[in-house]
Order: C-alpha cells, then sequence, then structure tokens
C-alpha cells in the first residue's frame, strides 16, 4: 500500500514508535493521519504537529475503540491504514529487594489482566472495528505492532512476553486470512527502543539486555513504513532478530540454555549447568 492519499489511524500515537510512525505518514503524504491515545495532551500536540486529529482513547474498552473507528469513518469516510501500535510493560520478571513475587509469573492478576487488555484486546478491538469497512472496499493495511518479544523472549516482563506472542499469533492467523481478499498485514517486531518505555525499564534496572543494541523510535518507523508500501508480513527493524529467530527454531534447546545463561551475566540469577542434556557444549 502507498502511503500518500491515504487515511490512517495510529493506536498508541501520542509517544513513542506510535509519534514516530504519525510523524512518517505525515511526512509521506498521507491524506489524514488520527492519532488515538489515552494521554490528551501529548495527543493534542502530535495531531497539531502532522496536521491531523486526534481521539483519547484507552483501546482495552472495546466500546470507546468502536466509537472512535465510527468517528473516523464519519469524518473521513474510510480508514485506509490501522497502525495497532497501543502496548504497556507490566510487571517486572526480575526481583526487587530480594522479592521474587514481584514480578513474572507471580505479576499480579491486575498486571497480567492489563496486559492482556492493551497488548491484545487492544489490537483486536480495532482491527475488529476497522476490517469491514475494507474488505467491503477490498483493500487495506494492517499494522500490527508486536516486539521481537513475540518472536524470542524480553528477559524482563512475562506478561509482556506472553502477550506478544499472541500479538505475534493475531497478526500471523490476520495475513492468512485475509490477504486473499485485499488486505495487508505486517507485523513489527522490533528490540530495544529509545522511547519513554524503555527508559522506565532502565530506571527499574531490567533493561541491560535492550539497551546495547537500542534504536530510535524514528528508525522503526521509517522501516515499518517501508515494509508497509511492500507489503512484506513481518517487519524487523533490528535485522539481528531475524538470525535469533532462526537459531531458536533449528536448536530451542540450545537457545533457552544460552539465554539463560545471558540473564543470569546481566541479572546474576542463574545456576549453571556444565553441559546440554544432549552433551553438547553451550557457547
Amino acid at each position: 500500500m502507498r502511503i500518500a492519499g491515504r487515511v490512517a489511524l495510529v493506536t498508541g500515537g501520542g509517544g513513542g514508535i506510535g509519534a514516530a510512525l504519525a510523524r512518517r505518514l505525515a511526512a509521506g503524504g498521507a491524506a489524514a493521519v488520527v492519532i488515538a491515545d489515552i494521554d490528551r495532551p501529548t495527543a493534542a500536540a502530535l495531531a497539531h504537529e502532522v496536521g491531523g486529529d486526534f481521539h483519547v482513547v484507552d483501546v482495552g474498552d472495546r466500546c470507546a475503540v468502536e466509537a472512535m473507528v465510527a468517528a473516523v469513518l464519519a469524518r473521513h469516510g474510510r480508514i485506509d491504514l490501522l497502525c495497532a501500535n497501543a502496548g504497556v510493560i507490566e510487571g517486572s520478571g526480575l526481583p526487587v529487594a530480594g522479592d521474587e513475587t514481584f514480578g513474572g509469573v507471580f505479576a499480579s492478576d491486575e498486571a497480567w489482566l492489563r496486559s492482556w487488555s492493551v497488548n491484545l484486546m487492544g489490537q483486536v478491538h480495532a482491527i475488529r472495528a476497522v476490517l469491514p469497512a475494507m474488505l467491503g472496499r477490498g483493500e487495506g493495511h494492517l499494522l500490527v505492532t508486536a516486539s521481537a518479544a513475540g518472536l524470542l523472549t524480553d528477559l524482563g516482563s512475562l506478561a509482556y512476553t506472553v502477550t506478544k506472542h499472541a500479538s505475534v499469533g493475531l497478526a500471523e492467523w490476520l495475513a492468512i486470512t485475509y490477504r486473499g481478499r485485499g488486505i495487508g498485514v505486517s507485523c513489527l517486531c522490533p528490540m530495544g527502543v529509545r522511547t519513554s518505555m524503555l527508559e522506565a525499564a532502565q530506571a527499574r534496572g531490567e533493561a541491560a539486555h535492550l539497551t546495547a543494541d537500542a534504536i530510535d523510535a524514528e528508525t522503526v518507523a521509517a522501516v515499518a513504513v517501508e515494509g508497509i508500501e511492500s507489503n512484506r508480513f513481518l517487519i524487523l527493524p533490528h535485522p539481528q532478530v531475524s538470525a535469533y529467530f532462526r537459531g531458536k527454531a533449528d536448536d530451542p534447546e540450545r537457545w533457552i540454555e544460552a539465554m539463560s545463561r545471558h540473564r543470569a551475566r546481566l541479572y546474576g540469577e542463574w545456576s549453571p549447568s556444565p553441559e546440554r542434556p544432549d552433551g553438547g557444549e553451550v557457547r
């Protein structure tokens, strides 16, 4: 899908990757860029900057998302591109002051539910709302922002990892199901990106595995828009993710052992085993 002349809706568009996407789409000649975000000041400021409009919405609220999409369709007549980008990290997987119950599998039910509500169902709500009109026209594009954590694993938040795996599965199913009906689907899977989300993780001491290779949101947006215009499914702003993903598929046992060692080096939480179960050397 060429961006010029298109109407785009970006959820989580007030900051980070979403804001960079909105700017890139506007610069690429989009007819309208609509910002959806839970934070009114940032959404309003960015909408003013890119000459678009904004809606304050919690994507975890199905009725609010449906009302927003109806309003966008009423104003602009169509939505050509949905960037389902809103996301949160809830619940650390690293102990705080020795308290292992703080995060990981022991994160609170509220943290798990919020992760599910935003990272997966927020995308489902938006896609369900925009898809009928796209199918009626026989064209449209869905960009699902997942994460490299959805292909691999994040060493910090378990809830983030699980819901991003679900997001990748959502995108894959949509691509398989609707490609023959004129709907393009792309799945965006970056690693570390220099945003407020990464800064917050750094402040908690949880981002050592992401900071070395972190890139800026503008680079992610540029790669994402190129992927959309090329109708590419898997968009990897960090090229090394492809190699990691292949390594994981080729030898899951070795990959898990290596990731366990990597986590131990960074966070000091590993009891080493001298060799793999199959007797092979672990590097």
